[in-house]
């Protein structure tokens, strides 16, 4: 396929139409009712899903399903910008069905489940009937596979589940939470006997796992496949993230351009004053070049698979981290006292970006996984010398031209001059 910076027109005319929905009717819903898709409420539920009808009469609902799963098919390229949309704002994902932790979990029932357990599960998730967590890491091995303890020994016609999680996103409100042991992924109901959250921290749950009983078929995808599972959540889904985040970093950048042509300082607007143009120039650059290599990770995912590209999403994953890092820390700054207060969308931003490079496993484990596997494309060289030496190089280049050489008197004779100079200068 050749490079191409552009979005086919009938997909920007879908991209302009989120667009809209979201500045229109998605935003303000989050300043009126927050967490409105959750609300108890029949009247603010039922107009919720007048906009969840909206979107699916798009053909926009689940966008981050392929095709042979249930969803659109758009591919990791499309859906990547359209997360770069819904991404500014705050309930616009599950707005379209499309919100973390259910998507992943969602796409390891699509991928692996048996169809028993996609009528059980699935469907209502889809729907938005039940909600889900994600249980992976742990307290003393962090989000290393590798390290971890929570085992399911199967007894009878039950799973028997002993263990320890941390950081359980929405673990207290699900319905139902994705367990990952040592030797496979299971499907435990929140409110199955010996499943205990801690009070604290209160969104991304400490729950423990006390002789946990469940039927057999809660094991999804075969028994110790849960790693396997594991990527394909994990993958695909740092590209929507990086997306969203890309989402984030513009609004904040939308922000500090917008104050540095309102205030005033020392006689001049802030943005003729070179500190505060260094910042935006820095924020402009890094947003743009994130941009680029998210969309074109997402296009090699596209056009190969989720393994082959395998380093890039490791790369992006720490890469979409410090951007936001620095674009809010720098949004933030040019804001003021205003930007560290909660009357603007920064300081949130700002404080999450530790968070970032935290979750899904933390930054230095997926640089460590850049480096190992780009250094598998590499060989050391013989001997002392790198193979950019340039004495060696000089050598061998003349030896690659003698035959051009004696060929040519008049262009030896020139070769053999520029020698000469060289080794008077040295």
């Amino acid at each position: 396929m050749a490079w191409d910076f552009s979005t086919d027109p009938a997909f920007q005319q879908k991209l302009d139409w989120v667009e809209t929905f979201c500045k229109e009717k998605v935003e303000p819903l989050d300043y009126v009712f927050p967490y409105a898709v959750r609300s108890p409420d029949p009247v603010v539920k039922a107009y919720v899903r007048e906009l969840q009808q909206e979107v699916k009469d798009e053909g926009l609902w689940a966008i981050f399903l392929d095709e042979e799963l249930g969803g659109p098919g758009f591919g990791q390229l499309k859906l990547g910008l359209l997360n770069e949309v819904i991404g500014r704002y705050g309930s616009a994902p599950q707005m379209f069905g499309a919100a973390a932790p259910d998507t992943g979990n969602m796409e390891m029932l699509a991928a692996y489940g048996t169809e028993e357990q996609k009528k059980r599960w699935l469907e209502p998730l889809l729907n938005q009937e039940m909600f889900s967590a994600y249980s992976m890491t742990e307290p003393q091995g962090g989000s290393d596979p590798n390290l971890f303890r929570t085992h399911a020994m199967r007894d009878g016609e039950e799973w028997v589940i002993n263990g320890e999680k941390w950081f359980t996103s929405a673990g207290r409100v699900a319905d139902i939470l994705f367990v990952m042991c040592t030797n496979g992924m299971f499907v435990v109901p929140r409110e199955t006997p010996g499943v205990e959250i801690m009070p604290e921290p209160r969104n991304h749950n400490h729950i423990k796992y006390k002789d946990v009983r469940v039927p057999l078929d809660h094991l999804l995808g075969p028994e110790d496949g849960a790693k396997v599972l594991a990527q394909r959540r994990l993958g695909g889904g740092r590209i929507h993230h990086a997306m969203r985040t890309i989402a984030q970093c513009k609004l904040a950048f939308d922000m500090m351009c917008e104050r540095a042509l309102s205030r005033q300082s020392h006689g001049q607007i802030i943005g003729e004053h070179q500190m505060v143009q260094e910042k935006i120039a820095d924020s402009y650059a890094a947003i743009r070049m994130l941009r680029l290599f998210v969309l074109e990770t997402a296009w090699k995912i596209d056009n190969t698979s989720t393994a082959e590209a395998r380093t890039d999403i490791a790369a992006v994953k720490f890469t979409m981290a410090k951007v936001l890092r620095e674009v809010s820390f720098n949004a933030l700054h040019i804001l003021g006292s205003l930007g560290t207060t909660d009357l603007t969308p920064i300081q949130a931003m700002y404080a999450a970006a530790p968070t970032m490079g935290i979750a899904d496993g933390v930054d230095e484990v997926h640089k460590a996984t850049v480096a190992r596997r780009v250094l598998k494309e590499y060989r050391p060289h013989e001997g002392h010398w790198p193979t950019e030496y340039i004495p060696a190089k000089r050598e061998e280049a003349w030896k690659k031209m003698q035959p051009v050489l004696d060929a040519n008197p008049e262009l030896k004779q020139s070769a053999e001059n520029y020698k000469k100079y060289l080794a008077r200068r040295r």
